[in-house]
């Protein structure tokens, strides 16, 4: 296969994955949020009970101390 047609085939690939990419990506629209309710934004599940205060799971903080420890160079 000649090299011009290796970069022709080579090119109108990269033009349909970028056009296949523009064609999926998804940006969210502009919007004016107003601020008549707190809480339409961020509603409670229903079932978590507001009057419960939350607590820290024991085994997720040392699952993050194991992974903290995990970066630190050896030696």
């Amino acid at each position: 296969m000649k090299l011009e047609i290796a970069r022709g085939l080579f090119l109108i690939g990269a033009f349909a994955v970028a056009s296949l990419a523009m064609a999926a990506w998804e940006q969210p629209r502009t919007q004016v949020l107003s601020s008549v309710s707190s809480d339409a934004h961020c509603p409670v599940p229903r079932t978590i009970k507001a009057s419960v205060a939350a607590k820290p799971d024991n085994d997720l903080l040392l699952l993050m101390f194991g992974l903290v420890q995990g970066i630190r160079p050896q030696g």
